[in-house]
């Protein structure tokens, strides 16, 4: 049987407060199957950057990534934001094996593979944290804190206020254009990840 383990500050099995909450198998969720694997990303934290660049990352966030072939993150600038994106290790593998679909001499293969160049992987030290090479820190204009951002699949790390501002302009834009889940299974298309 498999499940995941989340740290939960709401009521957790039992009907304690705090402490585990223990997801139900795969095979018993919908849309996945038995033995595959997730790793999901939840929440926002805001944690200090240090004089040389490093940064605690989140504890649920190491603890996703925690059974992959690299013991840290992979993080990226973001393409449409001043940000960074970033996932573990096997999601670079997967968008991988995407991007292979693609014939190898398009413009669509050429722009997504860039993605692939600009990458850097950031192991975590001791204490769980990444150095965050000056680089990335600057395509995001991180100085003294950043902005983890849990989106399911993936992550992205934010200046703070730069997140806030951007967290209330798709609020409003969702409200606005009355943004809805497609129910599961429904066809919608393209999937976007």
């Amino acid at each position: 049987m498999i499940s995941h383990l989340h740290p939960w500050t709401g009521v957790a099995e039992g009907g304690k407060l705090g402490g585990t909450f223990r997801a139900p198998p795969l095979a018993e969720r919908p849309g996945r199957a038995l033995g595959e694997e997730v790793e999901l990303f939840l929440s926002t934290f805001v944690n200090k950057v240090d004089r040389k660049g490093r940064v605690s990352v989140p504890a649920t966030f190491r603890a996703a990534v925690a059974d992959q072939s690299f013991p840290g993150i992979v993080v990226f600038p973001s393409f449409k934001y001043r940000a960074l994106d970033a996932s573990g290790i096997k999601r670079m593998e997967e968008m991988s094996e995407r991007l292979n679909t693609l014939d190898e001499f398009s413009e669509e293969h050429e722009n997504l593979a860039m993605l692939f160049a600009a990458a850097q992987a950031l192991p975590f030290d001791t204490e769980g944290r990444i150095v965050l090479p000056g680089d990335l820190a600057e395509h995001a204009q991180i100085v003294d804190s950043a902005a983890f951002v849990g989106l399911g699949k993936s992550f992205q790390i934010w200046e703070p206020t730069r997140f806030s501002e951007h967290q209330a302009m798709l609020r409003e834009r969702a409200r606005t254009q009355g943004t809805r889940l497609p129910p599961l299974g429904a066809a919608t298309g393209r999937r976007r990840e």
